[in-house]
């Protein structure tokens, strides 16, 4: 049970905001939502688990594997979500990171290269074929040859189409938004250590002021100078927070399975593939508001529409459930259509 105010003072400073929207999350609670196993019962273990996060909707992702893969990956989740108490609640339809990016050295990532294909909606419509609920975001590297076709093939099926693991120059940048695309994923992250002074994927998305930029908020995948910068280039309604999460979110430090990968959570909170290289994250949405307001980058209500307004406006949603929060922006409670989750502080 989640401890209240400690004084009439901490009483006056509640606040109550909407519910957070994580339009990027792999896994939680030691659940992997890429895992073909995956059931109702896990899924609504991760859930309630979000829930206490203050995270009333997200969007479960599948990243790059190969179309049986996926296929089996989302006809598990289609299932678990139609079959579980949350999520038919919480889970409007599924991300797509993947398997259309880029295969180069850096930007690939935690990405399996081999399982990478060019753009192709015909893979999608089999991948998809039957399920309950539909792709809502999809994200792609832009430079692939036949992309500009996928997006403004997916844009007419209602996608929200976003670049990531991309090598995209201002020029390719500036042609896939035309066609459609709308997002950057986790900018700042898929990306090489070296990269050409100017003309570079991270410069040309903050620069373009058509696409909305999505921020992994935990201090590693972005440091807090950085981060910073790239709000201010942004704006606040060009931003949102994401999570990034894979299954070892909200868990203890150890080995977990991501997407037929195995990857060690430290302690640090850093989740890293045996390499060292990261391999998302184990943050939570609140504690990336938090940190926001914690480091002085934003107010409380700048840092929750981050995570709430602004993914829910993005797909054309209205933000689901209300949470409560403390002054120093902790989550209290989060309500979600009849059922109230106490979160711990």
């Amino acid at each position: 049970m989640a401890q209240r105010p400690r004084s009439a003072r901490d009483a006056q400073r509640l606040t109550e905001t909407a519910g957070l929207f994580d339009l990027q999350v792999n896994g939680y609670a030691g659940v992997d939502f890429n895992d073909a196993a995956l059931t109702a019962d896990g899924l609504d273990h991760a859930l309630h688990a979000m829930l206490q996060a203050g995270v009333t909707q997200c969007l479960p992702t599948l990243i790059t594997a190969t179309e049986p893969e996926l296929a089996a990956r989302f006809a598990a989740l289609d299932r678990a979500v139609a079959t579980s108490r949350l999520g038919k609640l919480m889970v409007p339809g599924y991300h797509l990171e993947g398997p259309f990016l880029s295969p180069e050295p850096g930007f690939h990532g935690c990405h399996p290269r081999a399982a990478m294909v060019p753009p192709d909606p015909g893979l999608i419509e089999r991948v998809t074929r039957g399920l309950a609920r539909p792709i809502l975001l999809l994200t792609l590297a832009p430079e692939r040859d036949g992309a500009e076709a996928l997006i403004r093939w997916a844009v007419t099926r209602g996608m929200l189409v976003a670049i990531g693991h991309s090598d995209a120059r201002a020029a390719v940048v500036a042609r896939a938004v035309e066609a459609g695309a709308r997002m950057s994923t986790h900018l700042g992250n898929g990306l090489p250590a070296t990269l050409p002074k100017l003309d570079n994927p991270l410069m040309a998305q903050l620069a373009e002021d058509r696409l909305t930029a999505g921020f992994i908020a935990d201090g590693v995948h972005v440091p807090r100078f950085a981060l910073q910068a790239m709000l201010r280039a942004k704006g606040w309604g060009r931003s949102v927070l994401v999570t990034d999460a894979v299954s070892a979110a909200a868990a203890p430090p150890g080995r977990y399975g991501f997407a037929g990968m195995a990857i060690d959570a430290a302690a640090d909170g850093t989740v890293r593939n045996p390499d060292g290289t990261l391999a998302g994250s184990a943050l939570r949405l609140d504690q990336a508001v938090r940190n926001l307001a914690d480091w002085g980058i934003a107010t409380l209500a700048q840092a929750v529409a981050l995570a709430s307004d602004n993914p829910a406006a993005l797909l054309g949603r209205t933000p689901a459930g209300r949470v409560t929060w403390s002054h120093a922006a902790t989550v209290l409670s989060c309500r979600l259509s009849e059922l109230t989750v106490a979160a711990p502080l």
